[in-house]
């Protein structure tokens, strides 16, 4: 029994702006998730189905990033009621691929891709989750790793921390004995900075890491810029690579800052 008295805890899942890719995550599980859904009722999940259970809910996963006034609102309710919030992905982790426009003028970039931009309502920026409610939990990724928003689902359910690594991409070319394409081939690779979870799938390939799951624990981006300078890598195209999928996450945002101002 659940503590909002129901038979089965309640898992809603919410998308704002965003691709769906994390929601078709979850999806991807397939096996697995039928089994948890055996244990939870899945209360809300537009990607999914059209069934849609009233709250409050034990748990919610939020997909996307608050770009507009409506959206800021609704987080608000979502957040009211849910007992636990977590966060999945990079627009809901660090405002996503639209945080592009955050160092930019919104109105002049709509004028250009808009007929009418006099009907846009939106907000100057777009911002992760974290900055209009709290949040229990964030998961990264672009999308994020299916095994470990599985992870996430159950120790939530079971009243316990989720065992997610916090260590850097590096680690998992090592476990997969990867050749270093930094080292060895003078590519550049934000590996050393990243989040591990994607199973180091670029370098693996002969490609730079992109940083799709975010700045890992306790970055040190400046120490990385700084070889990146060494190996002939401009700033322009330091300030590029970090304003990707987590651009507006504070690590990689202060660095990209950094070299933009030289």
């Amino acid at each position: 029994m659940s503590e909002t008295g129901q038979s089965k805890p309640k898992l809603a899942v919410w998308k704002f702006a965003s691709c769906d890719g994390c929601q078709l995550s979850l999806l991807d599980c397939e096996d697995e998730f039928l089994a948890v859904s055996e244990v939870i009722e899945i209360a809300h999940f537009s990607e999914a189905t059209r069934r849609s259970v009233p709250g409050p809910y034990d748990l919610s996963l939020v997909e996307g990033s608050i770009t507009t006034p409506a959206d800021a609102e609704r987080i608000q309710r979502v957040r009211a009621e849910s007992r636990y919030l977590v966060t999945i992905g990079a627009c809901a982790t660090s405002g996503g691929i639209q945080a592009l426009r955050n160092s930019r003028d919104v109105g002049e970039m709509a004028s250009v891709v808009y007929a009418s931009p006099e009907y846009l309502d939106v907000l100057e920026t777009s911002t992760p989750i974290a900055s209009h409610v709290s949040v229990d939990f964030e998961l990264r990724g672009c999308p994020v790793n299916k095994h470990q928003l599985l992870e996430v689902i159950l120790a939530f359910l079971h009243r316990r921390k989720p065992n997610i690594a916090t260590h850097s991409v590096c680690l998992e070319c090592k476990a997969r004995d990867s050749v270093c394409v930094m080292t060895a081939k003078g590519i550049p690779c934000l590996g050393p900075v990243t989040q591990a979870g994607c199973g180091a799938i670029c370098p693996a390939y002969n490609r730079g890491c992109y940083g799709c799951f975010g700045p890992m624990e306790s970055p040190n981006c400046a120490a990385l810029s700084a070889q990146w300078k060494a190996m002939g890598v401009s700033d322009v195209d330091i300030v590029r690579a970090y304003r990707s999928f987590n651009g507006y996450a504070e690590a990689f945002r202060v660095e990209s800052e950094r070299h933009e101002s030289i």
